[in-house]
């Protein structure tokens, strides 16, 4: 088992029952295949630059602990998941 820190920026276009439910989804599949370390919710903030023509995301930053082979279908399933504008997914170093 291994450490890991992933940030996901969701559409700020989705209303707050639609953005928990998609946090809630990738919860229960990093839930499902490790354990949930610590959630930090940031909030809508402004990017940088536009992403698909919106100016505003919401921050999600979950840390987990899951095998190394996780973290390639986590990223496969934010891929195809509408609403999601940019992931990153980090190794802690131990």
């Amino acid at each position: 088992m291994a450490k890991y820190e992933t940030m996901l920026v969701t559409s700020s276009a989705l209303d707050e029952e639609a953005s928990a439910a998609l946090i809630g989804k990738f919860k229960s599949l990093i839930e499902a295949n490790g354990t949930i370390d610590s959630v930090d919710d940031w909030g809508k903030r402004h990017l940088a630059y536009p992403i698909n023509d919106e100016t505003e995301g919401v921050y999600t930053v979950i840390k987990f602990t899951a095998d190394p082979s996780f973290p390639a279908e986590l990223d496969r399933v934010y891929k195809i998941t509408e609403g999601v504008l940019r992931t990153i997914i980090v190794a802690e170093e131990a």
